[in-house]
């Protein structure tokens, strides 16, 4: 379990076998539990209701779960996770030692890897079978099953997987599944009740309550290039409760659950949903693209509040407001062609207001590449408001479709720049994910970062497609990959796309 000081953030799918070690846990809340009336922090519970008293009177009145904890519990499901065990023959390149005093010749050796499974939850979203779970619960994995809260199991088919938001779509075959409407988490207010639910300890499915905490949280649990901008709960999230629903009183979807603050991997007072903000728009391109068309506004900032400390601000005068500081803008970019300059302070963005670059970047990623948005900024305290096209990271707003909508089954990333300099490695594209396809079966893993394609030199996704296209035509229609992972180890696969 991954531990991050001083506190720990800890993802929600329960994982056995030997993927325990590695994976995080997760889990969702606790209701008030007392068999007299007793009150808590303004609130109080009595005879099975959960009561709040509104703010114009001392009067309480209660809110009733059991609708929404009725709706809810039949369109969650239990996800179960399989990554079987596979051997691989792999190539080493001499070290020192070898080199002036051996053959000097790569060596092969077979690896052999244990069966992992690992469970999670998800959330039905209609009916005809679409679930929306978190990316980690499924995550390489070779056979996907969802149990549904009646105990009907069915094979699951993964739709598409976006790492950024840890967000994952996958369906079963049927029709008139129980599904949860998808609400609008804008519309949540801090201190409004919620439910969560889903599979803790391998459960089934299991409603706890509590409020929101806070909105727009980034806790940094998925690396630097993460989108996060989480619910806050005190709802208690425990081991297997990543991929399910919060729901706020009307029974309406509003986040997917998947972390917790936790020092010991059970809950311990707070857990994070992603918001439905984000979910509508990843899950909409999953199902439409297979890949999310990741919308950019080409800026790289901080929030004002935060560059108020720093020592280049001394001497500027922004006044009282909130906001973001743009530090750079991009080359290329929608934001460079609107006339946004470095210094300038983001306020809002198609009327909301902007106060951190988690809310921009929230609100930027509900669109497409292509859409335009309204942005507001000051400069100079004068106020100026322009029309922003929204580009991709190819700097254009054209359709983007990952590779993994091919029998590869993988998606692909830049690699970063200390980890080139670390391999002496000047371009490559490394795997950022992996499901079922002609690469996992070939043995190739997680994070190996491909360098050659057939003799082609790979710097991009496009080049990748370019390999793929090409070798289709070939009548071997083979792949010869060539490639190094993060450790050092050097390997090279021959990978057949003859279906």
């Amino acid at each position: 379990m991954k531990q991050l000081s001083p506190k720990s953030f800890i993802l929600g799918s329960l994982v056995t076998a030997a993927i325990v070690a590695g994976s995080y846990y997760l889990s969702v809340i606790r209701p008030v539990k007392s068999e007299k009336t007793s009150i808590v922090s303004n609130t109080f519970y009595t005879e099975g209701a959960y009561s709040v008293r509104t703010s114009q009177s001392s009067a309480y009145q209660p809110v009733d779960l059991t609708k929404a904890a009725g709706t809810s519990v039949h369109a969650v499901v239990h996800i179960k996770s399989t990554i079987k065990g596979k051997s691989q023959v792999i190539q080493e390149m001499p070290d020192l030692f070898d080199y002036f005093f051996g053959n000097g010749r790569p060596s092969q050796r077979e690896i052999f890897t244990e069966p992992q499974v690992g469970y999670g939850s998800g959330v039905i979203i209609s009916k005809d079978g679409y679930i929306v779970t978190n990316n980690h619960v499924i995550e390489n994995a070779d056979q996907v099953e969802a149990t549904l809260n009646d105990g009907r199991i069915f094979t699951a088919k993964v739709i598409g997987t976006d790492t950024s938001t840890d967000l994952a779509l996958i369906q079963i075959e049927g029709d008139e599944f129980p599904f949860i409407k998808m609400g609008n988490s804008d519309n949540l207010q801090v201190g409004e009740w919620v439910l969560a639910v889903g599979n803790p300890f391998n459960l089934t499915s299991t409603v706890t309550a509590g409020v929101v905490s806070a909105k727009a949280r980034k806790i940094g649990i998925y690396g630097k290039e993460s989108i996060e901008s989480f619910i806050q709960t005190d709802a208690a999230i425990n081991r297997g409760n990543s991929g399910g629903a919060l729901v706020n009183v009307e029974g309406e979807l509003v986040g997917i659950n998947s972390a917790i603050e936790s020092p010991t991997g059970t809950y311990a007072g707070y857990g994070f949903a992603i918001p439905t903000t984000i979910v509508k728009k990843v899950i909409a391109d999953l199902k439409e693209f297979g890949a999310v068309q990741r919308a950019l506004l080409g800026i790289m900032g901080m929030d004002l509040t935060d560059y108020r400390q720093l020592e280049d601000a001394k001497g500027k005068d922004f006044g009282s407001i909130d906001g973001v500081y743009v530090s750079e803008v991009q080359e290329g970019s929608g934001a460079i062609s609107a006339g946004i300059k470095a210094g300038d302070v983001i306020i809002s963005v198609d009327g909301k207001k902007i106060k951190t670059m988690t809310e921009l970047q929230e609100t930027i990623v509900q669109h497409r590449p292509g859409d335009v948005v309204k942005v507001v900024y000051l400069r100079d305290k004068k106020e100026h408001s322009v029309s922003v096209t929204l580009k991709n990271s190819q700097g254009n707003t054209n359709v983007q479709k990952n590779v993994e909508t091919t029998i590869l089954g993988a998606t692909f990333k830049d690699v970063e720049p200390d980890v080139k300099s670390k391999l002496n490695i000047g371009y490559g594209m490394q795997i950022a994910s992996l499901k079922k396809g002609v690469l996992s079966d070939a043995g190739i893993r997680k994070d190996f970062i491909i360098l050659k394609i057939n003799s082609r030199q790979i710097k991009s996704n496009g080049d990748i497609d370019n390999a793929l296209q090409e070798a289709s035509k070939m009548p071997e229609q083979v792949l010869f990959i060539s490639g190094i992972y993060p450790t050092g180890v050097r390997a090279n696969y021959a990978v057949s796309i003859a279906e």
